[in-house]
């Protein structure tokens, strides 16, 4: 009988491994096929970090405390990724409008072209919760 029980616990424990092996993979794999080289010879995350540098002068206290606000749905274990990719495309924006400081436009575009449309119900209820308009965005959502 203890043979039979020990042996179970061994298979499940097997597959509760292997599980975790393939989920863990699966976000591994990911993470490298982000990092190749595209046609122009720069990754996604090359070109995510280029646009984080080149507007990291832009951002004041006040725009990365409401950036950090819209960001923190996000589970904590992913957030810091969502927050780089978000600050990324938001980055982008300013670039290619020439702005010369970060705003609350800029913030919420970069936000809903950075996430998927799954997760802009977070952002509509975080924006309900500060009582901000966000109306002019519909044709985004």
């Amino acid at each position: 009988m203890s043979t039979d029980v020990f042996m179970w616990l061994i298979v499940l424990w097997s597959v509760f491994m292997i599980v975790f092996m393939f989920i863990g993979g699966f976000f591994m794999f990911r993470k490298f096929l982000k990092r190749l080289p595209k046609e122009d010879g720069h990754s996604i995350l090359d070109w995510q970090d280029y646009y984080i540098e080149k507007t990291r002068h832009l951002w004041s206290r006040q725009q990365s405390d409401l950036l950090e606000e819209l960001v923190s749905p996000v589970p904590e274990l992913f957030r810091d990724v969502a927050r780089e990719k978000i600050a990324g495309k938001i980055g982008e924006l300013a670039l290619n409008e020439r702005a010369s400081q970060m705003n609350e436009d800029l913030i919420i575009r970069g936000y809903i072209l950075a996430t998927p449309k799954r997760d802009h119900k977070f952002l509509r209820r975080k924006l309900d919760e500060k009582q901000m308009d966000y109306s002019q965005y519909e044709q985004l959502f």
